[in-house]
């Protein structure tokens, strides 16, 4: 059986990819590491980690020699090159959780070393993974629209996610991760640039942080939310309604790991995630929309925006026979025939594992790849695609112009 090692044991490397491996088995966790005491001895016990192989740093680990067979890399953004080139150089094969680095430079020095030393890698990318979006590229694949013609695809973040992780989480500052567009949306330019089948030419972007900013900030508002706020009945994003009730659930667990009420108002006080979300210091844009020009004729428009109560991706495909409405959260897809103006519905299973079943459908084939089963379905030089997409979108909406997608890479290899 192949073995594995985790560096970064929080929400996705340690409870999004790893509980595949308990419900199916088929890898061996070996050595963990993360900067959390109380991460790391959740995950020893979980899956009986020796205490010399749980280390407290990804770099503590991977200055020793190779532990593993493979290594899922889920630590911050701004780590993550530094830790695949290690893991690269030493043998790791390796799923790395995207975004691949919020450096388009790092991006491309990670996929030359990797064709360099044959390393199997998988970006995680799992909506590829998912039953949704494989019944999509099928009947993409098998002609049903005919030729496609343009796409409007959505991000429909929701307002109180939003408010947790790009307003007071860890991805909120793009000093000190991602663009919005990076982060959350690679996703989307991936899964998009799959099912069109065609590499972007042109592109050209618009958005900007409008609403979870000082200017909207309701008078006397102070900067912690715990701190006697005079809103707090007329904000939909007062801590107590989001992080303080009887729900420990998700987002609520991601802002300790204390999750009594006294912990949970010690962590509150102590991290961002008790800040008044309109005092924050948060920088990523709170909406953005891509226009995209795909090198086949394909366009598509592409929207993220903070501002809507469901938190799911939904999109329409046009083509020349047929026309396709999709929505993941509600696994329903619907072509309608031109020719015959007959509707057709598929109803995708609904998946109780995270991202419409896609963080096991990874797993599932990252195991595969590992132990030579299958081929890699997507390799990185895809995923970089998606990245170049979103470092190209950040700076049209940043300079007001058109990019040219191959002139724009030359530029910075």
């Amino acid at each position: 059986m192949k073995t594995c090692a985790v560096v970064g044991a929080g929400l996705r490397g340690q409870f999004a990819y790893p509980p595949y491996v308990k419900e199916y088995g088929g890898l061996k966790f070996v050595a963990v590491a993360d900067l959390i005491p109380g991460r790391i001895e959740s995950f020893k016990k979980e899956y009986n980690i020796s205490d010399d192989m749980c280390f407290e740093t990804a770099e503590e680990l991977l200055q020793q020699p190779k532990l593993a067979d493979a290594i899922i890399i889920a630590t911050m953004d701004q780590d993550h090159y530094q830790e695949a080139i290690s893991a690269i150089k030493l043998g790791y094969d390796i799923l790395l959780e995207k975004p691949i680095s919020p450096s388009l430079k790092e991006c491309l020095e990670i996929e030359r070393l990797a064709k360099e030393y044959n390393t199997k890698i998988i970006v995680c990318h799992v909506l590829r993974y998912t039953p949704f979006y494989k019944k999509l590229k099928e009947l993409l694949d098998n002609k049903i629209l005919g030729q496609i013609i343009n796409v409007e695809a959505m991000e429909n973040v929701g307002h109180w996610h939003q408010a947790h992780s790009f307003v007071r989480g860890n991805w909120r500052n793009e000093a000190t991760s991602s663009p919005m567009i990076l982060q959350k949306c690679c996703h989307d330019l991936d899964i998009y640039t799959w099912l069109i089948n065609s590499e972007a030419e042109y592109l050209s972007s618009f958005g900007d942080l409008a609403y979870f900013n000082e200017s909207n900030a309701p008078k006397d508002s102070p900067k912690c939310c715990l701190d006697n706020c005079p809103n707090r009945n007329n904000c939909r994003y007062d801590v107590y309604k989001t992080y303080l009730t009887d729900d420990i659930g998700w987002p609520t667990n991601a802002i300790g790991t204390d999750m009594s009420i006294e912990g949970r108002t010690k962590s509150l006080r102590e991290t961002s995630y008790g800040n008044c979300v309109f005092h924050s210091d948060n920088t990523v844009v709170d909406h953005q929309t891509i226009n995209i020009k795909y090198k086949n004729g394909v366009t598509m428009v592409f929207t993220m925006t903070a501002f809507t109560e469901d938190c799911n991706r939904t999109l329409r495909i046009m083509g020349t026979k047929g026309e396709i409405k999709a929505d993941m959260n509600k696994n329903y897809i619907e072509f309608i025939d031109f020719l015959e103006g007959r509707k057709e519905v598929f109803e995708i299973e609904k998946q109780s594992k995270g991202h419409g079943g896609g963080d096991f459908g990874i797993m599932h084939d990252f195991i595969g790849l590992l132990n030579d089963e299958m081929k890699n379905t997507n390799p990185i030089t895809g995923s970089v695609h998606s990245h170049i997409l979103a470092f190209a979108a950040d700076e049209s909406r940043n300079t007001n112009k058109t990019i040219n997608i191959d002139e724009f890479v030359k530029k910075n290899i």
